[in-house]
């Protein structure tokens, strides 16, 4: 199975969220919007600085991106 990495990405910085081993990217695409929906519930600043979780595969590839942002509330 494929080893996934997930970066919170602030900018041009990017802060380690974790790495998990999942069966597929489409997995690892529903780990990162649900990451990135629990980091807007908890930290809503970052919901306004366009912040994104990052998916990257073992060899540094980026796969996906997750706004950090307030979806379907309000």
């Amino acid at each position: 199975m494929p080893y996934f990495n997930f970066d919170l990405v602030i900018g041009a910085e990017f802060r380690s969220q974790g790495a998990m081993i999942l069966e597929n990217t489409e997995n690892a695409i529903e780990k990162a919007d649900s990451l990135a929906n629990e980091l807007c519930m908890v930290c809503p600043e970052l919901c306004s600085k366009g912040c994104a979780v990052r998916v990257t595969d073992g060899d540094c590839n980026e796969l996906y991106r997750a706004p950090v942002e307030l979806v379907g509330r309000g």
